[in-house]
């Protein structure tokens, strides 16, 4: 291949520039999202950047150093900075240099951390946040870990750039015979053999990147039935918790009697059980402690599922920390976190052990194929003095709720007539509007649960065809025969929240699905959109701009 062919330049700091008009742009975007992220996918340049957790998620996943230069030299236009080859070699060297092993001690209570680089034990021991938690042996490359530090010893050192390779035997737990009923597919089954991997020290915990409609609930319930244990399914809402709940009767023997619900409505601990995030989380004041978490951590556990583990709330970690003796398996669309705590999840739940590009699915019929639509509509000329006077939060509300987008809604409803649509947006209020002049039911955070649960059916069956739904559908919500999206507005740039709500179309479905985001041109909407797509974009995702 020579140079002209080559569709990405390399520069010093890390950021990868790749031309999308190169005839070898998507061969070249497949090879280098295993150990990239992308930053920013204006028209005709994509920028990726190569960090230290892209590189030891690459390294978890079986993605050598030496093939991440391959790659990189395969495809650059120019010669690859010693800068970065440096970066890569030194970051990526680290994982693996710092192992957790067994302790000497009969009783279990200590660990070893074993650090293969005495340059690299000499700074650990001088570093003040880990003088309580290392212990130093005769052995200068040898410390000692008390049990119940294990999670935090491993935040702490990943935050100094050394993660740590856990390799301490995991508890199985109570035996709790389950087998499954469906038959996984070949990706799924891949995923589930990539986290278990051969049942010795070093696997049985990590996360699955799968996207939204491929099967992660199946994948959940197919480790369970691989590891028979006592099991904690963590989920980020009540109608995800049912959800769960209703797959777990259908498609595994377990009896109804032995699944517990754990939320706001029922505290049911049982052999499996079902809870939110929620609850864990919850306390009368800020001065009193997480009651229910105290609960949840006497449970015996073999086996803890994270479910939209990128939405784990912070005071979780703290459980998980203590949890890091049993199996543990995060379930994601993204890794994506918008409080840039990804770290967090790698040292806690786990490394990425399994991820499959979200158009690769799509091309095989695994997921609906998806057409992505921004619609530019001008702002009305009645807030055009109220935004340019307004602060930058105030302006993107201005512009998201603008009353512009009421008629390309009614022009959508109508092109889609007899389809099965959500139209999701971020602020009541302009919700409200929207379904005083549509008429349309409408879903919020406030609803009783059980009114959820029945609007949903109805939505499912087709008795509704059209629902508009709040932030509250952006995760874990089931509705596969839902083939069109209206997004009216969002929570600012989270790319992690338009991947969800992409994900509410993607069941798999003999047509393709259309996702259509309505923006104010011209406005900081369309920065904020911008932002919002490169997760997609990353995926293969194209988008059409249409003018309104």
């Amino acid at each position: 291949m020579g140079s002209y062919d080559r569709p990405l330049i390399i520069q010093s700091d890390r950021s990868l520039m790749l031309d999308v008009h190169s005839p070898s742009a998507n061969d070249c975007r497949s090879q280098i999202i295993a150990f990239s992220e992308l930053v920013k996918a204006p028209e005709h340049v994509h920028t990726y950047y190569i960090s230290a957790i892209s590189l030891w998620n690459a390294a978890s996943a079986g993605l050598g150093t030496n093939e991440i230069l391959s790659r990189l030299e395969h495809w650059s236009k120019f010669p690859v900075p010693a800068n970065v080859l440096d970066f890569i070699n030194d970051v990526s060297s680290r994982f693996g240099k710092l192992k957790l092993l067994p302790g000497t001690d009969d009783e279990g209570k200590t660990y070893n951390l074993k650090i293969n680089d005495p340059f690299i034990a000499k700074a650990i021991a001088a570093t003040h946040n880990l003088k309580g938690i290392l212990k130093k042996t005769e052995d200068p490359s040898v410390f000692n870990i008390m049990r119940y530090d294990r999670g935090t010893a491993k935040l702490e050192l990943i935050k100094l750039g050394y993660p740590v390779d856990d390799r301490i035997p995991l508890n199985k737990g109570e035996h709790v015979p389950m087998n499954l009923k469906a038959e996984l597919r070949d990706y799924q089954q891949l995923a589930l053999d990539s986290l278990l991997g051969d049942m010795g020290p070093g696997t049985g915990f990590g996360t699955i990147v799968m996207p939204c409609g491929s099967g992660k609930t199946l994948v959940g319930m197919g480790i369970m039935g691989k590891l028979q244990t006592r099991t904690l399914i963590l989920c980020p809402n009540v109608v995800a918790v049912h959800q769960w709940i209703n797959e777990l009767k259908s498609k595994t023997d377990i009896p109804a009697d032995m699944i517990g619900e754990y939320s706001g409505e029922k505290k049911e601990i049982k052999p499996i059980t079902v809870c939110t995030y929620q609850v864990l989380t919850y306390r009368q004041s800020k001065d009193d402690e997480f009651e229910h978490m105290k609960i949840i951590q006497n449970g015996n556990w073999g086996l803890v599922i994270y479910d939209e583990v990128h939405m784990l709330p912070a005071p979780v970690f703290k459980i998980t920390a203590e949890l890091q003796s049993v199996y543990r398996a995060g379930l994601t669309a993204t890794l994506i976190r918008e409080d840039g705590r990804e770290e967090d999840v790698f040292s806690l739940v786990g490394p990425k052990r399994f991820d499959i590009p979200w158009t690769d699915l799509s091309q095989k019929g695994w997921i609906a194929s998806a057409y992505c639509v921004e619609v530019r509509v001008p702002l009305n000329q009645e807030l055009a003095l109220p935004y340019a006077v307004a602060s930058k939060r105030e302006k993107y509300k201005l512009a998201s709720t603008s009353p512009e987008k009421d008629r390309v809604i009614e022009a959508l409803l109508a092109k889609h007539q007899g389809e099965s649509i959500i139209i999701i947006g971020q602020y009541l209020d302009q919700l409200k509007k929207v379904q005083q002049k549509f008429g349309f039911p409408m879903i919020t955070g406030s609803m009783a649960n059980s009114k959820r649960d029945e609007l949903y059916s109805k939505f499912r069956t087709g008795e509704i065809k059209i629902l508009i739904v709040s932030k509250v559908a952006n995760f874990a919500i089931d509705l596969p025969d839902a083939s069109v999206a209206i997004q009216i507005s969002g929570t600012f740039g989270s790319r992690q929240e338009e991947a969800q709500r992409l994900g509410r179309i993607l069941r798999p479905k003999k047509n393709p699905c259309f996702f259509y985001t309505i923006i104010s041109k011209y406005t900081v909407e369309e920065e904020f959109s911008a932002n919002r797509q490169k997760f997609l974009v990353e995926q293969g995702y194209r988008y059409e701009t249409r003018e309104a």
